[in-house]
């Protein structure tokens, strides 16, 4: 059966999905932080495998020139299957947006670079917690 994509989100357990974020490894996730993170952005994408939940992404977008991309997420048994490409389409997609940015993990550029991301040479970022993302390798 393939992976259904869908924006509803009232069936989330969002336990469930911190999990996800964890096992994929995308760090630890408070299941509280994600609702609100998901229930907030303009476009939202869960993905199912019959009633388990396999990845999600969501996406900020004003809905004409520009849109961007966070916490795009699947489980490592069901990585390197397309799904994760299939959210950003999808993700890109429902933004209506011209221009798309994205936040990527560390070592994950190639996947966007596949997906046709170029990076970026102006971005920049203000952060909370400046010295922790440095560690994470985010920033210089």
């Amino acid at each position: 059966m393939p992976v259904i994509l869908s924006s509803d989100l009232t069936i989330v357990d969002w336990a469930q999905l911190a999990v996800v974020f964890e096992r994929a490894p995308l760090g630890q996730r408070e299941p509280e932080s994600l609702r609100q993170t998901f229930q907030n952005s303009g476009v939202r994408c869960v993905a199912w495998d019959s009633d388990s939940l396999v990845g999600a992404g969501r996406a900020i977008t004003d809905w004409l020139n520009y849109a961007a991309i966070f916490d795009v997420v699947v489980l490592p048994e069901y990585q390197r299957q397309g799904i994760g490409g299939q959210i950003m389409k999808y993700l890109a997609e429902y933004s209506k947006a011209q221009n798309i940015l994205l936040h990527s993990v560390p070592g994950m550029e190639r996947f966007y670079e596949r997906l046709g991301y170029k990076k970026l040479k102006t971005g920049m970022g203000l952060f909370a917690e400046p010295e922790k993302w440095r560690r994470l390798g985010y920033v210089e």
